[in-house]
């Protein structure tokens, strides 16, 4: 195992392919999963995240297409190849294998069918219906042929189950007949050596002629072949081999079809397998939450990205970015801050991309295509190589240097710790020079003051830190870029307890160079917090600007939708409005001019009055029309409401503002104090009308066109096992009756095997029923012929 699969092995990236393998649903795709490895070809890691964009895209309009039947035949395949004839699991799984590849192939077509991506994945793939129905047809299960593999099969069952019943025949007389019933132990029907036999007292077998095939272990019962019976069951015998030679001929027919279609079968097969990966990647794409990266030219760029293996909720996401304006970065702060999981992260997630694996981080990530990712992270500390920490780390270093160069990504956890403090700086220093200069981008953690001095002065190096909270004493895991980390022993030792002196004592004796840089970060961690509130409380200010320009704007679409409404409105009821007035005065023109005439002639004064009467009511008419829409017409006089004694709390209309008040209270001298809004006015009884009382409001139910349909669950299979025949056919027609209702097109139905007799009364009630449009027994992988499988129409 060379340095750079130790690496990834460091990374984790064997936990993200096992998870990976688990979306799979074949056996070989698994492995392939387990098996994948960065690539460090752009174009094939383009390819590849194009492929797992495709396929998440195909999910989210199609859902998951299924690949279980995908299994491993080639070696069947190969055997049936070299005349060899397989059995019937082998051959069903050649069957599940064309059945998967004919589902897949439909659901790659169509309108919304493959993405360019896949598409040629989908159209190599062979639908091969006729040898898949073949086979099915005539293997009904794993240990069962079908009557209908072949006309000679069919023939030889059928003489085969005459024979046995004539052998039933012939026993059943022997086991009813008084003569025997002292002969017989049991009054039974068995098989020894696959004949047919009854079973006899032993002092009595001379009382049943015939063949004696077998003794209980007693010896107290001999199972006697009655000569009767002993044509019949050589006749069953031989027909057995019969059944026996033809199964072994179809099947080696079938065997020989299959390799013929060899080469369609094994590239359906790879297709299918490769298919299922892609599928398995765009599934823990949607597991993780994740998106394509974009693939850059050199720079490494993060954006909230998380962990995989961390949990999606607990895990803090990071923001980081390497080999744009810098090519190291040195990540400081205390343990257990988040040094090593943020540097894992960059090196985790830049593998995942290569593989062709979407990572879980925002839009704007970048990940560019590394020759190869080298990390030394952990304590590696070796007894048996007699190897202390420091050593390890730098065996490892030793490796990974002779290993990197242009186009690496280098990973150092802790780099230079476990040996002297001025010399392990000095050596970080100088390893990381010269993986700079051999072009490789840098990520190292380190407790070094020099380091951080280093990061700070050195043009192309950045200083980064992991966050620490000193009031709670726990680290915040937010990777900070440009900003070196503080050790805060001293705050976290006075947090702690630690007397005072002690800890001035301590400040003392360090020297002034380093107290000096401490307070510079100590000033910078301040000004940073201050400007981390400031642009949190613009941010906060910002999005309330926003939302609330965004209610406003809605608010003012709505009104404007509104107005617009209200406007047409207005225009068609005023254009209702004209029309009806148009033709009411020209109904009224037409009628004076008919009762003029009607005058001039001296017509009958009562025809004359009905006339001027009936004129009157249809102006009246059009006034109502007109008041209800504008109010009373000037001058018009209110209709008078039944009066009564008015009393304070009455709701009143005073008729020459035409405003409605409230009685406050009733005067002595009859005179009223009423509150119109907020005036207070007073008026006298005969100026105002006692407003009516509502009506009590006749509420009517407005009926429904119809019963609303009920939200129908129902299950796509019934379980009728342990039922008697009456009540599963019962069962059996009202689960279909809800069926049909929830517009199901296919059902199963399961009965069971045992003897037969409830398959058959619900087959034949099914023959019956209207609602069914075809019926069959369940395939392998179905239930076989413990089910029923059934077309609605």
């Amino acid at each position: 195992m060379d340095r750079y699969d130790k690496s990834l092995i460091t990374l984790e990236l064997p936990a993200v392919l096992e998870l990976l393998a688990a979306q799979a649903g074949g056996e070989a795709a698994k492995e392939r999963c387990r098996e994948l490895r960065p690539s460090d070809s752009p174009y094939e890691v383009r390819r590849l995240l194009g492929e797992t964009g495709a396929a998440k895209d195909m999910m989210a309009v199609k859902g998951s297409p299924s690949f279980t039947g995908a299994r491993d035949v080639r070696a069947s395949l190969a055997r049936a190849d070299m005349g060899g004839s397989l059995n019937t699991r082998e051959l069903l799984r050649i069957a599940g294998v064309l059945s998967c590849a004919r589902s897949a192939k439909a659901y790659g077509e169509g309108e919304d069918g493959g993405r360019e991506e896949l598409s040629p994945l989908f159209r190599s793939l062979t639908a091969n219906r006729y040898l898949e129905e073949k086979i099915t047809s005539s293997i009904v299960g794993e240990d069962e042929i079908a009557d209908g593999a072949s006309t000679e099969l069919a023939d030889i069952r059928r003489r085969l189950r005459a024979a046995a019943a004539r052998v039933r025949e012939a026993l059943q007389k022997i086991i009813s007949s008084p003569t025997y019933a002292k002969a017989l132990q049991e009054p039974i029907i068995t098989t020894r050596s696959e004949r047919f036999v009854v079973p006899v007292k032993a002092e009595q077998k001379s009382a049943i002629p015939g063949l004696v095939h077998d003794i209980s272990s007693s010896g107290a019962t001999v199972f006697v072949e009655p000569m009767a019976a002993v044509k019949a069951n050589n006749e069953i015998r031989e027909l057995t081999a019969k059944e026996n030679r033809e199964i072994e001929r179809i099947l080696a027919e079938l065997s020989a079809e299959c390799a013929s279609y060899r080469e369609e079968i094994d590239r359906d097969f790879t297709v299918l397998t490769e298919l299922d990966v892609i599928f398995a990647r765009a599934k823990l794409s949607y597991a993780m939450d994740a998106d394509a990266p974009e693939i850059s030219e050199k720079e490494l760029v993060l954006r909230r990205a998380r962990h995989p293996l961390l949990p999606k909720g607990t895990a803090v996401p990071i923001d980081v970015s390497l080999g744009g304006e810098f090519d190291t970065l040195v990540i400081t702060g205390p343990n257990t801050g988040g040094k090593t999981v943020s540097m894992k992260t960059m090196g985790l997630l830049s593998v995942m991309a290569l593989c062709g694996l979407h990572i879980p981080a925002a839009d704007g990530s970048a990940v560019p295509v590394f020759a190869k990712v080298l990390a030394d992270i952990g304590d590696e500390q070796s007894i048996e190589q007699s190897l202390s920490t420091f050593s390890a780390h730098m065996t490892n270093i030793v490796e990974i240097l002779g290993e990197c160069g242009p186009g690496c990504l280098l990973l150092f956890d802790e780099l230079g710790a476990g040996t002297d403090p001025t010399e392990g700086a000095a050596l970080a220093v100088s390893i990381i020079e010269r993986a700079r200069r051999q072009g490789a981008l840098v990520a190292a953690t380190t407790h070094y003051a020099e380091l951080k001095v280093y990061a700070t002065t050195q043009p192309g190096v950045q200083n980064a830190s992991c966050e620490f909270d000193v009031d709670s004493l726990r680290p915040t895991y937010r990777l900070l870029i440009g900003i070196p980390g503080k050790s805060n022993a001293f705050a976290i030792s006075r947090r702690l307890g630690l007397p005072e002196d002690v800890i001035e004592d301590a400040r003392k004796r360090i020297d002034a160079g380093s107290a000096s840089f401490e307070e510079v970060l100590e000033k910078l961690e301040t000004t940073r917090h201050q400007l981390d509130e400031e642009k949190t409380e613009i941010s906060r200010k910002l999005r309330e600007a926003e939302e609330n320009a965004k209610k406003s704007s809605q608010l003012r679409a709505e009104l404007s939708v509104r107005y617009e409404k209200a406007d047409q409105r207005a225009q068609r009821e005023a254009q209702r409005i004209l029309d009806d007035a148009r033709r009411q005065a020209e109904a009224v023109f037409a009628e004076l001019d008919r009762i003029r005439r009607m005058e001039a002639k001296n017509r009958d004064h009562q025809e004359v009055n009905e006339a001027r009467a009936a004129l009157r009511r249809s102006l009246n008419d059009a006034d109502a029309a007109l008041s209800a829409h504008f109010g009373p017409l000037p001058g018009a006089e209110p209709e008078q409401a039944p009066q009564r004694e008015l009393r304070a709390g009455d709701t009143v209309l005073i008729r020459s503002m035409n405003v409605k008040a409230s009685v406050i209270a009733v005067n002595p001298d009859g005179s009223l104090q009423l509150q119109a809004g907020i005036m207070k006015v007073s008026a006298k009884p005969d100026e105002v009308t006692l407003a009516q009382s509502a009506a009590s409001e006749t509420k009517k139910a407005a009926e429904r066109s119809g019963a609303a349909l009920r939200s129908l669950s129902v299950a796509p299979e019934v379980d009728l096992r342990g039922m008697l025949s009456d009540e599963a056919v019962l069962v059996a027609e009202r689960y279909i009756d809800s069926a049909v209702l929830a517009k199901m097109r296919q059902v199963t139905i399961i009965h069971g095997k045992g003897t037969g007799a409830l398959r058959q009364a619900i087959q034949a009630m099914l023959k019956k029923n209207r609602q069914v449009k075809s019926f069959r027994n369940g395939t392998f992988g179905e239930g076989e012929m413990g089910v029923t499988v059934v077309e609605l129409r």
